[in-house]
């Protein structure tokens, strides 16, 4: 096999390397999108159906949704969505079964979808005042000069 060949063989392996590249997974990107017409909504989907990649789109017009899906990047889906100069955010929205606390103050939207909330990280809380605590100790088995009526 020689210098010639082992060069070549190199050469070779080097090439394949180079041609592989990361295949994307096949997902869904939504976002938020104002829309008011439904001349909006068909820019909107052809602006996003010329994503590369794009093997679906769908624009709920009602909830001001579009959902791409396909081989594509979330990045790109939002660039080209805000080549449209419409006001464009990733879609923030949750059922409210997966979210633990969906009365906090962050998570409601009065705008959100029926049964939907805001995703909040896990830090959002709800802390317990001093009030709470006295109306809790008020009532408690353990509170010798609790209500007697209970």
């Amino acid at each position: 096999m020689g210098v010639g060949g082992t060069l070549e063989y190199i050469s070779d392996v080097i090439r394949s390397v180079k041609k592989r590249k990361k295949k994307k997974q096949l997902q869904t990107v939504s976002l938020k999108i104002r829309m008011d017409c439904e001349g909006c909504a068909r820019k909107v989907k052809s602006v996003l159906s010329s994503v590369k990649g794009a093997k679906s789109v769908d624009v709920d017009l009602k909830q001001q949704k579009a959902s791409v899906t396909g081989y594509v990047e979330a990045k790109k889906v939002l660039e080209a969505a805000k080549s449209t100069k419409k006001k464009v955010e990733m879609w923030p929205y949750v059922p409210y079964t997966l979210v633990a606390n969906p009365y906090v103050s962050q998570a409601y939207d009065k705008k959100a979808p029926p049964n939907h909330v805001r995703a909040v990280p896990v830090t959002a809380t709800v802390t317990e005042t001093t009030v709470d605590h006295s109306y809790t100790t008020m009532f408690s088995d353990e509170n010798p000069n609790a209500c007697s009526i209970m």
